[in-house]
């Protein structure tokens, strides 16, 4: 979308809350935040005019953009009664969610495996000028030990079960939240108290894989 469409993307952004507002998303710090960030600013230009829809897009290198309802409504899990504090984000991909979670989080910490697309979340984010989020090109399921322990982590890829690094690195009391699965998936919450980790299965859900490495 072009400058001189401003104003019809801000009108399809209202629109896109009002829809989110409708599936039953009600945390309006939430909506807010999804309100702030120009969700057509992260994908390619091409697609642009789907930028709005309740879809995940293409963002290159096998990977997605989530869809609207989905960021939503993970972060809002996640919010549910107590503020994201530190936060750590697996999978940065184009730099939305991560731009979605700087006006919900203290600090937000992202880390992608692709390096091209860790480049270009950071000049989609640089347009922002978020100054609480920082990138890094690192292994997701490692996590991010040296900026160890979060109050928040928040992944963006499906993995066969729940990385052991990721609920080491929780602080206590702190949220994980987690697609996992392979052919079927569903958000995990993973809840830290003290030593014990509590597990609860959500709804179903489509992702691409967390994978291993970087490249």
């Amino acid at each position: 979308m072009a400058l001189a469409d401003a104003g019809r993307a801000m009108r399809a952004r209202a629109r896109m809350v009002e829809r989110l507002r409708s599936q039953g998303v009600k945390d309006e710090k939430v909506l807010a935040a999804m309100m702030q960030v120009p969700r057509h600013q992260f994908v390619q230009e091409g697609l642009a005019y789907g930028a709005y829809d309740d879809t995940a897009l293409p963002i290159g290198f096998q990977q997605t953009i989530s869809q609207p309802f989905v960021v939503a409504r993970m972060i809002e899990i996640l919010r549910n009664g107590r503020e994201l504090g530190r936060t750590l984000e697996v999978g940065a991909g184009c730099g939305y969610q991560a731009a979605v979670l700087s006006f919900v989080a203290t600090e937000v910490y992202a880390v992608e495996r692709i390096r091209p697309l860790l480049d270009r979340a950071r000049e989609n984010l640089r347009t922002l000028r978020r100054p609480n989020v920082r990138l890094k090109h690192a292994d997701g399921n490692l996590g991010l030990p040296e900026a160890a322990p979060f109050d928040t982590i928040i992944v963006a890829a499906a993995a066969p079960t729940v990385p052991q690094a990721l609920k080491d690195q929780l602080a206590p009391g702190g949220r994980l939240m987690i697609p996992v699965g392979t052919a079927d998936q569903r958000l995990v919450l993973v809840e830290r108290h003290g030593a014990t980790f509590r597990e609860s299965r959500l709804e179903a859900v489509r992702f691409v894989p967390l994978l291993t490495g970087t490249e």
